[in-house]
């Protein structure tokens, strides 16, 4: 388990940058406008989502002695490490055409790595409860990567650098070199199950069944909307806590480790209170707390450092359940679909879900910089009261009442564990049913041909 989570490490050093260092930092730092880069990472967004169902659906078809999804994750190494060399080290003058290009790329990258990785876990184990401790270790290795790749910033001003540039840099280095070698170990040291029947190409019609089955809707929205509400939180992160609450940007940094160390205490938490309430019912407990302390963010005294520290850590705790439950819920969902179709559709099913997280992201940026822009605020102004109420707003109201709406969505999920056992129950029966005997006829030349029966799909 610690093997497979440890690719997280760099993902998720990659993935938090591009939502909360890289779009401020290009504004601010590389002179690029609020709604340029605004623009720019929405429809990089966009455009990647399309291809996540294409690369879902050739994982699923893959066959190979490494195995499907392990494979992928290998061949996206190189992708990501020169991808993140060229972000993360650009310098003032780049332009909107340097940064899209760029962006396809490590998203592309990201698609590949992130998907091969979590399709992984899904196979890994066919049963309900394991499936939330084999994600848990999934969450605690991207919080960790998130807690590693914060400090480097709060780390470099005791060494002397204190440019906000060689912040972005030393992310970009963590990935860089972390990448292959985090991956090489997964490959080696975790199996994964081959499937030896024949691959099963999805068509256009395949991806819209998938899409018109309620439970999988279900997933796909409250996983849109648990993203999203963080990914607003982290795009807004700095402006908030430097313009409205009067930290600097390594206090703020400081309380933005404080939160993921929540995460990381909480991903055991809600592992243990999905056992004992079922997925669904401790994904919902867990929104509702999120929401009520992050409404609580508006009162934080300005500079008071205790206070805002132990709040982001009491914050991050329910932020861990999201992500790992919806994801061993789909695991669920997958068994759910093979046992209807007799078809393995894991690659395409994570896929869709990884379009939801990349909406959520994008409309991060890509909506919440505009609106700033729209109520007055100046990402590279000093100081003034402009747009400041709408910062506000945005950085708690939205995620707040995103969250809300979530809980209620997932709270009426009916595939509980008792419903997947039988689902996975069924789902053995068929599998050890041996092959059907071959029906025989005779041909125009009085010759004798056996024709194979079809058997449920393993």
């Amino acid at each position: 388990m610690a093997a497979y989570a440890l690719p997280c490490l760099p993902l998720a050093g990659l993935g938090l940058p591009l939502v909360v260092y890289l779009p401020e930092f290009y504004a601010s730092e590389l002179g690029l406008s609020l709604t340029a880069v605004g623009a720019t990472f929405l429809l990089v967004r966009l455009l990647d989502i399309g291809f996540d169902p294409f690369i879902g659906a050739v994982m699923d078809a893959t066959r190979s002695r490494f195995g499907r999804f392990r494979l992928w994750l290998a061949l996206s190494v190189p992708i990501l490490m020169v991808a993140t060399w060229q972000l993360f080290m650009a310098r003032p003058g780049v332009g909107t055409g340097y940064l899209l290009v760029w962006l396809l790329a490590v998203y592309a990258g990201t698609s590949i790595s992130s998907l091969a990785q979590i399709a992984w876990g899904a196979v890994l184990s066919p049963d309900y409860n394991q499936r939330s401790r084999i994600y848990a270790w999934w969450q605690a290795g991207n919080v960790v990567g998130m807690v590693l790749v914060l400090t480097l910033p709060a780390l470099l001003p005791f060494f002397g650098i204190k440019a906000h540039s060689a912040g972005v840099a030393a992310m970009g280095w963590f990935v860089v070199v972390l990448t292959p070698l985090t991956v090489a170990l997964a490959v080696w040291r975790v199996p994964e199950p081959l499937v030896t029947t024949a691959p099963s190409r999805a068509s256009a019609v395949d991806y819209l069944g998938l899409l018109g089955r309620r439970n999988v809707l279900r997933i796909l929205a409250a996983d849109f909307l648990i993203g999203a509400g963080p990914a607003i939180t982290g795009a807004l992160f700095f402006f908030f806590f430097e313009r409205v609450k009067g930290f600097d940007k390594g206090a703020a940094s400081l309380l933005l480790l404080a939160y993921f160390i929540g995460g990381l205490a909480g991903a055991p938490l809600w592992a243990w209170l999905a056992v004992k309430l079922g997925k669904h019912r401790a994904l919902a407990v867990s929104n509702g707390i999120y929401a009520a302390l992050t409404l609580c963010a508006l009162a934080i005294p300005p500079g008071d450092t205790v206070v805002a520290g132990v709040l982001m850590f009491l914050i991050g705790v329910p932020f861990a359940a999201g992500a790992f439950l919806l994801r061993a819920m789909m695991a669920d969902v997958g068994d759910e679909v093979r046992l209807a179709t007799g078809v393995d559709r894991t690659g395409l099913l994570y896929a869709l879900l990884s379009g939801t997280v990349k909406i959520g992201s994008a409309a991060a940026v890509g909506v919440a910089f505009p609106l700033l822009q729209a109520f007055g605020f100046d990402a590279r102004a000093s100081g003034g009261p402009a747009g400041l109420h709408g910062l506000q707003g945005l950085f708690v109201g939205l995620p707040a009442a995103l969250s809300v709406l979530a809980g209620w969505l997932v709270l009426r999920h009916p595939l509980t564990a008792r419903r997947h056992r039988a689902i996975r129950d069924a789902l053995a029966r068929a599998d050890a049913s041996p092959p059907l005997a071959p029906a025989v006829e005779s041909s125009p030349s009085g010759s004798l041909h056996a024709r194979p029966r079809s058997r449920p799909a393993d």
